[in-house]
């Protein structure tokens, strides 16, 4: 394999500073974010960053983009017939992200500017939750094309395991409630939630080969 051009590792560094700068914002200012704030935080003029990124809804576009690519890598990171290490995978890095004290911060300050801000919350579901959705259906339609899920809709497959990863803690921590703070309550919320869904979703032949291996949720 080659090694990447230096000008693209450039490049590269230039977008994580822009875009690890519009998360910090989103933190502090949600969806009030103005260009010339990301300008200030990443260190650039905003003449570089509409040349760039050519606007703000854009560069929000790819900053969500970015984070579902990192979200669902976990899909991919594993061999093919490993479907409840992939699902586990996934789970866990969802949580842990999720998690995050500036994630957790920029959600709650997102939500109350919805109602003042309700295209940009549009697009923002578009292009984060909604494409989340959308790339999970796609992965799950494989597995059952492969035969290690049973065929349904692949869209309300995925808008339920998310529901199931996530529970009912984003709402406790909301509501200052007690909430698994801790990675290790999460890692076995994520085996319960992936376990759950298996046992919906996975073929009598998956489940079988998952018995096999001694998986907690399938002995």
């Amino acid at each position: 394999m080659n090694p990447p051009h230096p000008a693209a590792s450039i490049l590269d560094a230039r977008d994580q500073r822009v875009f690890d700068a519009v998360r910090d914002l989103f933190a502090t200012q949600g969806m009030q974010i103005s260009m010339d704030a990301v300008a200030q935080q990443a260190g650039c003029s905003k003449q570089t960053l509409y040349s760039r990124y050519g606007s703000k809804q854009e560069l929000l576009r790819r900053v969500m983009q970015r984070h579902v690519s990192r979200a669902t890598a976990g899909l991919h990171s594993l061999d093919q017939g490993d479907l409840r290490g992939s699902l586990l995978r996934f789970a866990t890095d969802y949580l842990e992200h999720c998690n995050q004290p500036h994630v957790m911060q920029a959600r709650r300050l997102i939500a109350t500017d919805t109602a003042q801000f309700p295209q940009e919350a549009r697009a923002l579901y578009r292009d984060g939750a909604g494409a989340l959705v959308l790339h999970v259906a796609e992965w799950l339609a494989v597995r059952s094309a492969q035969g290690q899920l049973r065929h349904d809709d692949p869209h309300f497959m995925a808008e339920l395991l998310l529901s199931m990863i996530a529970g009912v803690d984003f709402e406790k921590q909301r509501f200052h409630t007690p909430h698994r703070a801790d990675a290790t309550e999460r890692r076995r919320w994520a085996e319960f939630s992936v376990d759950s869904f298996l046992r919906a979703f996975a073929t009598p032949e998956t489940a079988a080969a998952l018995h096999s291996n001694q998986h907690r949720s399938f002995s």
